[in-house]
C-alpha cells in the first residue's frame, strides 16, 4: 500500500471546503498506472466543481490535469512504463494529490525539452487553444478575432497562438497590468474593460464591422458584449462560464446577424486516444520550436490549494497557476 495525501471536499461552496486527508492506495489494477505528482495545474473548471455549478457525487476529490512520474503500472499496460515523466488532462478527478491511481489510457508521455512545470499549464491550457484555435474554430490567419480573458492561463497561450498563425487577437483584461501581459505575448489590441468600452473599441479597432469570431470564457457577464462585437453570421465560442452560466435567445441571434452559437467540450473533441496524442504533439512542437513559451505565473504548495483558488475566484491572477506536492 502506498500513502496519498489529497484534497477532498465534503459539501459545496467556498474554498474553505476543501479538506486536506491522507488516504490509502492499493496497487495499480488492470489498464491502471500510479503517477507521482511533481507539478499540478489549478484551472478554473476546479472551481466549478467546488462551488456546484458542475455537479459531483459527494465526497469528491479534486483537480483535473497534473504532470508526474509513473511508479507502477497494472495488467495490460503497454504504452506507459514505470519512470516515465507524463501528464494528463481528463480521467477522474483527483489531480490535487501527492500521488495517485490513473487511467493508462489518460497519460500522455512528456518529451524531455519540456520541464514539469511547463507541462503543467499546457495540459489543459495548452490543448484548449490548441482545439479552440484549430477544431472549434480553425483559424487559417488572416483573421481578426475577439479573446475574452486574455491574460488567463490559457489566453496568454492562445494570444501566442494567434501570433504565430497570422491572426490579429483583439484581447480583454480587467487591469493594466494584465494588459501589459497579454501584449508581451503576442495580444494585438488590448481593452481593459474596466475603463474602455469593449463594443465600441472592437467597432473601432475593425473599421465598424466587428470580428468574425469571439472566444468568451466568462459567460453571463460578457455575453451581450460578445453578440455584439460579431459581424454578420460571426460565431460565439462559448467555452466557460467564470461569471455564471449562458442563455442563449435564438431570436437575437437573428436579430444581431444570424449569428452562429457553439459550446464546446473538450472530451468531445480529444478522443480517441491516438487524436489526444496528435494535439498533445502539436502543442508540444509549439514550445520547443520557440512559438509559445510557458511558465506559470504563481506558484503554491498543494497544501495552500485553497489560497490559490481564492487567488484566481478574484481574478488575481496572471497567466498559469501551479501547485507542487
Amino acid at each position: 500500500m502506498t500513502s496519498a495525501r489529497r484534497f477532498r471536499f465534503y459539501e459545496t461552496g467556498g474554498a474553505e471546503v476543501l479538506r486536506w486527508e491522507t488516504a490509502e492506495l492499493a496497487e495499480p489494477g488492470p489498464g491502471q498506472a500510479r503517477v507521482r505528482h511533481t507539478a499540478i495545474a489549478v484551472n478554473f473548471i476546479d472551481i466549478y466543481f467546488r462551488t456546484g455549478l458542475y455537479p459531483a457525487a459527494l465526497p469528491s476529490e479534486l483537480g483535473s490535469d497534473a504532470v508526474g512520474v509513473v511508479e507502477a503500472v497494472g495488467e495490460g499496460v503497454t504504452d506507459i512504463a514505470v519512470g516515465d515523466r507524463v501528464g494528463y488532462l481528463i480521467g477522474p478527478q483527483g489531480a490535487y494529490s501527492d500521488v495517485r491511481i490513473m487511467p493508462a489510457a489518460v497519460l500522455i508521455r512528456l518529451p524531455e525539452a519540456i520541464s514539469d512545470q511547463t507541462a503543467a499549464t499546457l495540459m489543459m491550457k495548452g490543448m484548449t487553444a490548441q482545439y479552440l484555435f484549430r477544431q472549434v474554430y480553425p483559424l487559417k490567419g488572416g483573421e481578426t478575432i475577439l479573446y475574452h480573458a486574455a491574460a488567463g492561463g490559457v489566453g496568454l497561450l492562445a494570444s501566442q497562438w494567434a501570433r504565430a498563425l497570422g491572426v490579429r487577437m483583439i484581447g480583454t483584461v480587467s487591469t493594466d497590468a494584465k494588459a501589459e501581459a497579454a501584449r508581451a505575448n503576442g495580444c494585438a489590441e488590448v481593452i481593459v474593460t474596466s475603463r474602455e468600452d469593449t463594443v465600441q473599441r472592437v467597432k473601432e479597432l475593425t473599421d465598424g464591422k466587428g470580428v468574425s469570431v469571439v472566444f468568451d470564457s466568462v459567460g453571463k457577464d460578457t455575453l451581450q458584449t460578445s453578440l455584439s462585437c460579431l459581424q454578420p453570421r460571426g460565431t460565439l465560442v462559448s467555452n466557460g462560464t467564470s461569471s455564471g452560466p449562458v442563455v442563449i435567445d435564438a431570436m437575437q441571434l437573428a436579430a444581431k446577424g444570424s449569428l452562429w452559437v457553439t459550446r464546446p467540450a473538450m472530451m468531445h473533441y480529444i478522443q480517441p486516444r491516438s487524436h489526444m496524442l496528435a494535439m498533445a504533439d502539436e502543442v508540444f512542437g509549439m514550445v520547443i520550436s520557440g512559438k509559445i513559451k510557458s511558465e506559470p505565473g504563481q506558484v503554491f504548495a498543494l497544501e495552500h490549494a485553497a489560497q490559490a483558488h481564492q487567488m484566481l475566484e478574484s481574478r488575481q491572477t496572471v497567466g498559469s497557476t501551479v501547485l507542487l506536492p
